[in-house]
């Protein structure tokens, strides 16, 4: 089992930035990869970002160049920097880990980009 926990939403203006992040803990040795998703009202949930266990990175074409994730394996925690917010990035962001085959996932932190 992998418990997530994310933090650091919030409202932010267009153009301005946040940092997710999202502690992980339990079996982390057991992690292939971890992501952020969002999902929008009346969308569907999509991912954002990846990262897998030796540090490849993937972004969604909608973020590459304002989002970038990365990790402190000390801390065991994941973030995901946001940068260039637009009203279009609000969603509620949850945190996923990938533990083969399973997925798990954190409680969601709400993200909303308005002047």
């Amino acid at each position: 089992q992998v418990q997530l926990v994310e933090s650091g939403g919030g409202l932010v203006h267009p153009g301005g930035s946040l940092r997710l992040s999202c502690a992980a803990s339990g079996s982390i040795v057991s992690i292939n990869a971890m992501g952020w998703y969002r999902q929008a009202p009346g969308k569907q949930r999509e991912r954002v970002a990846l990262i897998t266990s030796s540090g490849i990175t993937n972004y969604a074409d909608s973020v590459k160049g304002r989002f970038i994730i990365s990790r402190d394996n000390a801390k065991n925690t994941v973030y995901l920097q946001m940068n260039s917010l637009k009203p279009e990035d609000t969603a509620v962001y949850y945190c996923n880990a990938f533990s083969y085959p399973v997925d798990f996932w954190g409680q969601g932190t709400q993200v909303t980009v308005s002047s």
